[in-house]
């Protein structure tokens, strides 16, 4: 029996209606088990201990370590730099001679080649923001190992301190690439309860590189000719290689390619981070996790531009992790860094201005590991203000015992021992903490360009440190010396002031946690207590993780 046109439609409109109704129910579906998912994984970060997270992310470690170590070669080169100012072959190249017979390079040409680099790394810094986006970071990390090789030569090679400067400007730009990524890397490789620690590393990093520029100038201290200075130039090219190898491994960031919606690439990368011997983990799970987290921040309206960067919530992350990276210069860390050239011009021979430096650089590398060990105890903002606090009160005594008289070698080794103390307590903390910081309170859309923005903020309060410094220890400026210790206590304690108003405790969060804690504008003192479930963000009561989920996907007739 043949139907008629009416019939034959109104059987039509039915069934693309429950066909409409179908695809309704799987896409419904289909996002309940994404959220189920993302919820178990979340479940699975809080309940991981440091020791479990090593167990399952050990991949994730060592290639953060293999990233992380490009910091390295900053490190050294930057110490070489300040060093140098301290260096007798060095100065009696590229310095003028003074009417006692010696030969000083002037507070001008000091400030002009630190600056040098503070300018190239602000250009690359800039520069990663837009590439890493749309490259990935491993191949820009390997680009600029790439260009590291090359741009030694001109140090290497320098006939005149205007060929250094150049040299020293194209060196900083592979180096403000590192500074951002390698801390962006850390913290999106590994889970909650491993964060902190890959991403302070990168601190340790820093203070190795110094160290071992320490090393290197204590070694070539008594030789006087062009390759006193010319050898430690050369051993830069030790690290491009094998790190590269070590990049080109790597596997890129599965944060970063959710972003570009490569959902099965991250979950690639993501099992070739962890470990195949837990049961108990899922990688679906964790990348259900990384899209969750990732769609509340483009229902926040939040973009990924600079300019995003300053547009609602975003603006209060971004004037914390800008503040927070530009307190490393603004509390006097800078002014340890010429601790070679402020220990002579304190009356110490250069052989024990050295040799302090070198225990200076020690200490710092203890500090940051002992502040792994705090963080298993007590929060980022609880380190973060005591360290400030305890950098007051040093700097107060070093600008106290500046009074004595200058013969006076006593407050001379008085002043060291506090720059020492400084230091230790500095990297136990701001120096080392400041990372983790960074790299947790920008939002997931917006890590990169984030830390680039704060980077930059440091570098920028690093252009005018490395103009005032200079001139308040030259004998031939200003001639302050130790006396700038009471300079650097009162920016110590306006830190301390807004740290306290403004630094919130990012401990234990998870990133869609923290989105939802900025985003209902919860004060920074408030935020380790407040409770907060990132699957119902509208009742603020944190839902019993240890409970399974009752709730199942509605039925086809709910949804009719």
């Amino acid at each position: 029996m043949a139907l008629g046109a009416e019939e034959v439609r109104g059987a039509t409109d039915k069934n693309d209606t429950l066909h409409t109704e179908d695809v309704a129910y799987r896409q419904m579906a289909n996002k309940f088990g994404m959220i189920e998912e993302a919820r178990e994984a979340t479940r699975k970060e809080h309940h991981m201990t440091l020791w479990h997270g090593l167990k399952l992310y050990p991949t994730a470690a060592f290639f953060s370590f293999i990233l992380s170590a490009c910091i390295i070669m900053e490190g050294f080169q930057l110490n070489l730099m300040q060093g140098f100012f301290a260096f007798p072959s060095f100065q009696k190249k590229y310095g003028t001679h003074q009417p006692d017979g010696s030969y000083q390079l002037t507070a001008a040409w000091q400030a002009g080649l630190t600056n040098g680099a503070a300018t190239g790394e602000i250009l690359g810094l800039f520069l990663n923001g837009v590439v890493s986006e749309r490259y990935g970071y491993r191949k820009t990390v390997l680009s600029c190992l790439f260009a590291v090789s090359c741009f030694i030569l001109l140090p290497f090679f320098a006939k005149n301190i205007v060929m250094l400067e150049a040299g020293e400007v194209l060196l900083g730009i592979p180096w403000g690439v590192f500074q951002t990524l390698t801390t962006v890397y850390a913290s999106e490789v590994c889970p909650v309860s491993l964060r902190a620690y890959l991403t302070t590393y990168v601190n340790l990093c820093w203070v190795i590189g110094t160290l071992l520029g320490q090393g290197v100038l204590r070694a070539f201290l008594d030789r006087n000719d062009q390759w006193g200075y010319r050898i430690p130039f050369a051993l830069q090219w030790i690290w491009p290689v094998p790190l590269a190898i070590g990049v080109f491994f790597a596997p890129e960031s599965p944060w970063w390619l959710v972003r570009k919606d490569r959902i099965e690439d991250a979950k690639k990368a993501l099992l070739r981070l962890t470990s195949r011997n837990d049961p108990d983990f899922n990688a679906d799970e964790t990348v259900a996790m990384m899209v969750y987290t990732n769609e509340i921040e483009k229902e926040s309206n939040t973009g990924t531009t600079y300019w995003d960067c300053f547009k609602g919530v975003s603006l209060r992350r971004t004037e914390i992790t800008c503040v927070v990276f530009a307190i490393q210069n603004l509390s006097g860390a800078a002014f340890m860094n010429y601790s070679t050239y402020f220990f002579v011009q304190a009356g110490l021979s250069t052989t024990n201005a050295f040799n302090l430096a070198m225990i200076q650089y020690a200490l710092g590398a203890v500090g940051t590991i002992c502040s792994w060990f705090l963080m298993l105890y007590f929060g980022r903002r609880t380190i973060y203000i005591a360290g400030l606090s305890l950098q007051f009160v040093f700097m107060m005594i070093i600008g106290f015992l500046s009074l004595a008289a200058s013969s006076d070698s006593g407050a001379s080794w008085g002043i060291g021992g506090m720059l020492l103390a400084y230091t230790f307590f500095y990297d136990l903390a701001v120096g080392s903490v400041c990372y983790s910081l960074v790299a947790e309170i920008p939002a997931n859309r917006l890590r990169t360009k984030t830390v680039v923005l704060a980077r930059n903020t440091y570098n920028i309060i690093g252009l005018a440190n490395n103009v005032i410094i200079p001139y308040m220890i030259n004998p031939s400026a200003w001639n302050w010396k130790g006396k700038a210790g009471f300079f650097w206590a009162g920016l110590c304690f306006v830190c301390a002031l807004w740290s306290y108003y403004r630094l919130p405790e990012p401990k234990g969060r998870t990133f869609a946690e923290l989105d939802l804690l900025f985003e209902r504008k919860v004060s920074a003192r408030n935020f380790k207590t407040t409770i907060i479930d990132a699957f119902h963000d509208e009742t603020f009561a944190r839902v019993d993780i240890d409970q399974p989920r009752t709730e199942k996907p509605p039925t086809l007739t709910e949804l009719n």
